[in-house]
């Protein structure tokens, strides 16, 4: 009983040990500077596969119960070939299309998509382009096209392995010319209730946080704009508008109209969008 008891003291010590060890290696490597972050530098092998593993099957947990509708009709594709090529070739390339700079020196490198459907379900395929990879730069979408234009993209992308460098460029003539795909302040869209939690998101997917502190937002701490810490609680919107919903509303898509030359920028916030972020900042008291 007593040599029982011994081993497992010694197994929790060391234990213990190998964790505060690790944790000292992790605290050297991460303030000592030692990762190098340069996109000049790949990733190790084990380091990218442990990556695109746990991203492959973060995907397919996530994807799984998504419907997908009937994607053979070419007007469909035909409509997705030409948000591909606004909103994909720069990153991703397309056959006979060179990747832009951006897309030719991230890394990981954003590869081409014309094999796409040997590795991905029409459902991943959708989820993926709706909200992103982190830590990969692949943007989430889902605040920038329609839910039928993610769809589009989806159906056009089950043709691509087909298609050649002719065949892309015959695409891509037939189908309808920039901008083709999009949403934005003129989007007439569906207005429904407002979203308090899908404001918050908007709020990062709009770049706001590259900005402001938003609490309740994951960011680096920015001093560029104002926190918008204790927003709801605020009189005034830029000392201009009196703090509504509607005027706050009006302030993130008309930045410019309402305060010509201040340094916020008007970021294309589609009016649903913009009420849903609101809705979220009035929560912040």
């Amino acid at each position: 009983m007593h040599s029982k008891r011994t081993v497992l003291l010694t197994a929790a010590a060391t234990t213990a040990a190998l964790a505060v060890a690790a944790a000292l290696a992790a605290a050297v490597v991460v303030y000592g500077g030692l990762y190098n972050v340069a996109s000049t530098r790949q990733h190790l092998q084990p380091t990218h596969t442990m990556l695109e593993l746990a991203m492959r099957q973060s995907v397919r947990l996530r994807a799984r119960d998504i419907e997908e509708p009937p994607l053979s009709d070419e007007r469909m594709a035909l409509r997705g070939a030409a948000c591909f090529r606004d909103k994909c070739v720069q990153c991703h390339g397309a056959p006979g299309v060179a990747q832009g700079d951006i897309g030719k020196s991230m890394q990981p490198l954003p590869g081409p998509l014309v094999d796409a459907k040997q590795h991905w379900r029409p459902r991943e395929l959708y989820w993926v382009t709706r909200h992103g990879i982190k830590m990969s730069g692949m943007p989430a979408w889902e605040y920038r096209l329609a839910d039928s234009e993610l769809w589009d993209v989806v159906a056009f992308m089950q043709r691509l392995p087909e298609l050649n460098a002719v065949d892309y460029a015959a695409w891509i003539q037939r189908s309808p010319a920039a901008p083709s795909c999009g949403r934005g302040p003129a989007t007439a869209m569906p207005m429904v209730a407002v979203d308090v939690q899908r404001g918050r998101q908007a709020l990062h997917q709009f770049a706001c946080t590259a900005c402001h502190v938003v609490p309740g937002i994951t960011g680096s701490s920015p001093h560029v704009g104002p926190t918008l810490e204790g927003m709801g609680r605020r009189q005034l919107i830029a000392g201009t508008l009196a703090n509504t919903p509607e005027n706050m509303a009006r302030w993130i898509m008309e930045t410019q109209k309402v305060k010509p030359g201040t340094a916020m920028p008007e970021l294309g916030v589609a009016p649903q969008d913009a009420r849903d972020m609101a809705a979220y900042l009035a929560t912040l008291r």
